[in-house]
C-alpha cells in the first residue's frame, strides 16, 4: 500500500481539509468581508433556501470526513484488509481538488462573486461524483463502507443540493425574470427536479445515507416556508411540493431498505 498510496498524498489529504475548515471557520467568525455564509444567502432572497438550523450538517459532514481521513492513515484498520491502494489514491486526489475548491468558494461566496461560486461549486460536485463512481466500483468491507462510503455519500448528497441552491441564488443575482413565469411555479419545478435527481442516484446506488441527507434539506425547505421567521405558510403550492418529495424520499428510502432486506446506511 505504502508503494501506490503514499504519506506525501496522505499528508496533501490531511492539508487540504484543514484548509477546507479554517477557511470556513474564519469565513464566519470574522467574518469575511462583514458578512457570515448564511448573511449573503440572505441577501439572494429564494423559495429554495432552507431554515439556517438545516446547515448544521455541516458538522456531521466534518466529522464524517475527518473518520475517513484517519483511516487512511491506517487507523481502525487490521494488518491484511488494508484497503484497495488505487480506490484511496483516487480518492484522495480528488478530496484535495474537492476541500480547495470548497475553501476557495468561501471567498467567492462572501465578496458575492457569485458566478464564480457557481463554478466552484460544480467543481466540488465533480469530484464527489467521481469519489463515488470510484468508490461504487469496488466491493467494499463493512469498514471500508463506514469510512469511506458513508463520509462522501452524505458529502455528495449535500453538495447535490448546495448545487440547486446556488444556481438559484445565481439567477437571483443576474436578476433573472424566470421568462414571465411566477417565482413560485420555477421554485416547485426546482424542487420537484431535486427530488428526481436525488431518487435516480438512491435507486442507481442503492444508497440509505444520501437519502437521508436529502430528506434532512428538504425537510430545512419545508421548515422554512411553515416557520414563522421564514416565509410563515405564505406559499402553500411550494410547501405541497415540497412536502411530496419528502414522502417520495421516505419511500424510496424504506424501498431500498426492504430489498437490501437490511436498515444498514451502507
Amino acid at each position: 500500500m505504502q508503494e501506490n498510496y503514499n504519506a506525501s498524498l496522505r499528508i496533501f489529504v490531511v492539508l487540504a481539509y484543514l484548509t477546507m475548515i479554517i477557511i470556513n471557520g474564519v469565513g464566519n467568525l470574522l467574518p469575511l468581508n462583514g458578512m457570515s455564509t448564511g448573511m449573503v444567502s440572505d441577501s439572494y432572497p429564494n423559495l429554495f433556501a432552507p431554515a439556517g438550523l438545516t446547515f448544521a450538517i455541516w458538522g456531521v459532514i466534518y466529522f464524517l470526513l475527518a473518520c475517513y481521513i484517519l483511516y487512511q492513515w491506517g487507523f481502525f484498520q487490521k494488518i491484511g484488509q488494508e484497503p484497495d491502494p488505487k480506490l484511496m489514491r483516487n480518492i484522495a486526489i480528488y478530496f484535495i481538488i474537492s476541500s480547495l475548491a470548497n475553501a476557495a468558494w468561501i471567498f467567492a461566496w462572501h465578496f458575492q462573486q457569485i458566478p464564480m461560486s457557481m463554478l466552484l461549486m460544480v467543481v466540488i460536485l465533480i469530484c464527489l461524483i467521481m469519489v463515488n463512481k470510484e468508490i461504487n466500483k469496488n466491493k467494499l468491507s463493512s469498514k471500508e463502507k463506514f469510512f469511506l462510503r458513508v463520509p462522501f455519500s452524505v458529502y455528495f448528497a449535500w453538495i447535490t443540493v448546495a448545487t440547486i441552491a446556488n444556481a438559484t441564488v445565481l439567477l437571483v443575482s443576474l436578476g433573472w425574470a424566470g421568462f414571465g413565469i411566477s417565482e413560485i411555479v420555477w421554485a416547485s419545478i426546482v424542487i420537484a427536479l431535486g427530488m428526481l435527481i436525488g431518487v435516480r442516484r438512491i435507486f442507481k446506488d442503492r444508497n440509505i445515507a444520501y437519502g437521508l441527507v436529502l430528506i434532512w434539506a428538504y425537510l430545512g425547505i419545508l421548515i422554512k416556508h411553515t416557520g414563522s421567521s421564514g416565509f410563515n405558510g405564505q406559499y402553500p403550492q411550494v410547501i405541497a411540493v415540497v412536502a411530496a418529495c419528502i414522502i417520495i424520499f421516505i419511500a424510496a428510502e424504506i424501498y431500498i431498505m426492504i430489498s437490501k432486506r437490511s436498515t444498514s446506511l451502507f
